[in-house]
């Protein structure tokens, strides 16, 4: 039961596909955090991204499966729209109007 001869995969095999994939994502948002130019390329979910980093997103889609591309996009997403509620300047909340005395 379990056996490599039932078709198991090694888990040498996964964790070295796994780590491709995570180097493959982590090399595209460091594009897309660095990139000056603008996002005009969409990808899952809504993503936007500079047509600059076209080639590492390739990448992170050869080497992550699909399902993982989205998780990772709306993680991406999720992160960056925590950061800009969070910025006081974007940031809207109770607004302290000066009381008259």
């Amino acid at each position: 039961m379990g056996s490599a001869a039932s078709g198991d995969v090694d888990a040498k095999v996964l964790a070295a596909g796994r780590s491709a994939c995570y180097k493959a994502r982590d090399a595209f948002f460091q594009c897309v955090e660095s990139s000056k130019g603008a996002a005009t390329e969409s990808g899952t979910v809504g993503l936007l991204y500079p047509s600059d980093c076209k080639h590492s997103r390739a990448q992170f889609e050869k080497m992550c499966r699909s399902t993982w591309v989205r998780h990772f996009d709306r993680q991406h997403c999720a992160k960056k729209r925590a950061q800009r509620m969070l910025e006081p300047e974007t940031r809207s909340g109770p607004i302290n109007i000066p009381q008259a005395t």
